[in-house]
């Protein structure tokens, strides 16, 4: 099949000769871009262009790490495209892409635009406000696919409609009647011609505070397309035949290592499953069931990023709404001190601290530490799923809306196929699990190194003398659990129950015509982020005085911390508008309409939690609150963890794919299966419904 494409203002590729700007987002390659290729084809001259407008992001500003990713692999393209002949890559700096953009097809007389296609809903409103206002100037506007292996709209099951569940979406993908498209190489020239009357905007995606960690991440990674094209074919000719066995291993790099370059575009998706599928036909055809194993395991890995932005494209909302209805009723616990000492790793579980410490330090976190610090997040501490989601989105390289939404629905029970909400993982066996020698937990809680494998991943446990051995001293240098597993339990099954109850009012209230449905008068309006989650970015319009840009932003909560340095963070809480614009999904199949709203304020009254101390384990047992309340709890005085760099360790494409059974959750029990048994679902079959995306209200 060809790219998949779209166009208004004019017809196929337009007039022979004029000038195309090529609008680059997040698609940072010159081989298999198809939008790059089509402007090449076109004839004539070709303008690349990339225009930084984070603020119509909204609260999803970029963080420190995956600012610093973007800002080297711009320099990366514009090296590339000068050797294929541009002059350079213009760069903008707005604070609303379209207007930058109309204003340079005026300043350079281009009668055409030429772009990738993006999947999540902020994208969808933008391209579509585009389109209207570069037809409205007779512009030429082009779109192309070049981040998937199948559009959205062309996945359907038998009767026409969008899946819902992972497996059968990905069994249709590698049963469709036409492979995706074979990747395109390179443009052989490019002729931008005389761009000296088209004047770049200096891009600062960095502060003086933030240079130092940055400067660590340059001696782990090495972002742009042709790095990435050398990370592909190290992991296809070393860790993917044996995947299948050393991807669940925390502590070794023996995973991909891929999701960045495939995040900012740098790296073909549809490349990578065709190198992929020819390891795997080679690997078949020498008998090797255990490497062709790998290559299936790892082309689902690429399958659930396909189908993160599958979701995103069908139910737009789910970046912040549950996708099953029940679960918006789900009590959550809003306790900033909970979620400051996850934050920190400072939750008394040696796996789920050691997590939280590394992605602090590096922005990186292998994909099974990802689903264990999620886990404990949602089901132990469960508190909102958003905030989670949000600070992955603030802290991770790889940081990718479509990716994270779906790995914290499926973590928090909201996906038809997600992960059973009514069973809690215990750390410590899943510690034994992905981190069996406790050399990860040695590695980043060095406060813990001389405790023996046996008691590394439940200290609590270990008799005093082994403690003392070690230098471990339990609530002064390594703190006591937060909250025991058990209280835990009890408080999650008292909450399932609560929102059965408000599910089943709410359901009554609408068979006795008191509300309209889902989503209106019934609807609770979302959590709000905590002041710490909410970016620190300029209030006013962005301004470029002498090509520079004046920005006022801090993020301290991204630097890499140092043994001294203080966890105090003053930040300001800001507000950031998305777009007043209303998205009828342009030139992809569309059924409704989409229009954004800001978030609404939700106050929470604050209850003091009590201390307690049960089976040994210390306790912040206060869970005993009705829906969406605070509790005003003394934080403990808690040390900055140490951190060292070990660069590259860990990880998996994408951010996310289905964890390991835990022993502690017989739910799930195969780590290959996509639909576990859904006993709290099965008890409640009319509550199994998906949650359609028109019902809901935005606040984007």
């Amino acid at each position: 099949m060809s790219v998949s494409s779209s166009s208004m203002g004019g017809g196929g590729g337009g007039d022979a000769g004029g000038r195309t700007v090529v609008w680059f987002r997040r698609d940072l390659r010159v081989e298999d871009n198809p939008a790059l290729a089509a402007a090449a084809r076109a004839g004539g001259e070709v303008v690349p262009a990339y225009v930084w407008a984070p603020e119509e992001d909204g609260p999803y500003y970029p963080g420190r790490v995956s600012r610093w990713w973007l800002s080297q692999s711009l320099k990366h393209l514009d090296a590339s495209l000068r050797r294929l002949g541009a002059g350079k890559l213009v760069t903008r700096r707005s604070a609303d892409a379209v207007v930058a953009l109309l204003q340079l097809v005026r300043d350079t007389g281009a009668t055409r635009l030429f772009f990738n296609h993006l999947y999540d809903p902020i994208s969808l409103v933008r391209d579509h406000r585009l389109k209207e206002m570069m037809a409205a100037e007779g512009i030429i506007v082009q779109s192309f696919n070049a981040d998937l292996l199948y559009e959205p709209w062309e996945v359907v099951d038998d009767e026409g409609q969008s899946f819902t569940m992972f497996a059968p979406f990905w069994n249709r993908c590698l049963s469709m009647p036409y492979d995706p498209a074979a990747p395109l190489l390179p443009p052989k020239r490019i002729n931008s011609g005389d761009l000296s009357m088209c004047p770049s905007d200096d891009l600062i995606f960095e502060d003086d505070s933030e240079r130092g960690s940055n400067a660590l991440l340059a001696r782990a990674w090495s972002p742009g397309w042709q790095n990435a094209d050398k990370a592909l074919t190290a992991f296809l000719n070393g860790p993917l035949i044996h995947y299948s066995v050393n991807r669940k291993k925390a502590d070794s790099a023996s995973t991909s290592l891929l999701s960045p370059y495939l995040h900012f575009g740098e790296l073909s998706v549809r490349k990578v499953f065709h190198l992929v599928r020819m390891k795997q036909l080679v690997w078949s055809n020498e008998g090797n069931r255990a490497a062709e194993e790998s290559c299936t395991l790892f082309l689902r890995s690429i399958g659930l990023r396909e189908y993160s932005r599958y979701l995103s494209f069908n139910h737009p909302c789910s970046h912040e709404k549950p996708l099953l209805a029940h679960l918006r009723f789900f009590p959550w616990v809003i306790n900033e001190c909970y979620f400051k000492i996850w934050r920190q790793g400072r939750t008394g579980y040696p796996l789920v601290d050691a997590g939280m410490r590394e992605l602090w330090a590096t922005g990186w976190l292998h994909d099974r530490i990802r689903v264990v610090v999620s886990s404990f997040f949602v089901k132990v501490l469960q508190l909102p799923w958003r905030w989670g989601m949000k600070y992955f989105w603030d802290t991770l390289l790889d940081a990718d809306l479509e990716s994270d939404a779906l790995g914290w629905q499926y973590i928090s029970g909201s996906l038809p196929d997600g992960r059973e909400l009514d069973r809690i993982d215990n750390p410590q066996l899943e510690g034994y699990k992905f981190d069996p020698h406790g050399e990860y937990v040695r590695r980043w809680l060095p406060e813990l190194a001389r405790l023996p494998t046996e008691w590394i991943h439940h200290p609590w446990d270990a008799p005093a003398s082994v403690l003392q051995a070690a230098g471990v001293e339990l609530g002064s240098n390594y703190p006591l659990p937060i909250v025991g597993l058990d209280a835990a339990n009890a408080r999650l099954q008292e909450a399932l129950s609560e929102m059965w109850q408000l599910e089943a009012a709410s359901r009554a209230a609408m068979d006795n015509g008191m509300e309209e449905g889902l989503g209106d008068s019934s609807e609770v309006p979302p959590i709000e982020f905590p002041r710490e989650l909410q970016m620190e970015v300029d209030r006013e319009p962005a301004r470029v005085t002498a090509n520079v840009l004046t920005t006022a932003r801090r993020r301290e909560d991204q630097m890499v911390p140092t043994m001294t340095s203080s966890l105090n963070r003053a930040e300001t809480e800001i507000s950031a508008d998305f777009m007043n614009s209303v998205d009828s999904r342009a030139e992809v199949p569309t059924r409704v309409n989409f229009e954004p709203r800001t978030e609404r304020e939700e106050n929470f009254r604050t209850t003091a939690g009590n201390v307690a101390r049960t089976n040994g384990i210390h306790e912040h047992n206060n869970f005993q609150q009705p829906q969406h309340r605070m509790r005003n709890v003394l934080a403990p005085s808690v040390s900055e963890a140490s951190s060292g760099w070990t660069g590259r360790e860990g990880g998996v494409v994408p951010v996310w794919s289905p964890p390991a059974a835990s022993d502690h959750s017989e739910t799930f029990a195969s780590d290959e299966a996509d639909i576990s048994s859904r006993s709290y679902l099965d008890r409640h079959p009319q509550s199994h419904r998906l949650m359609n995306w028109s019902q809901l209200s935005q606040s984007l």
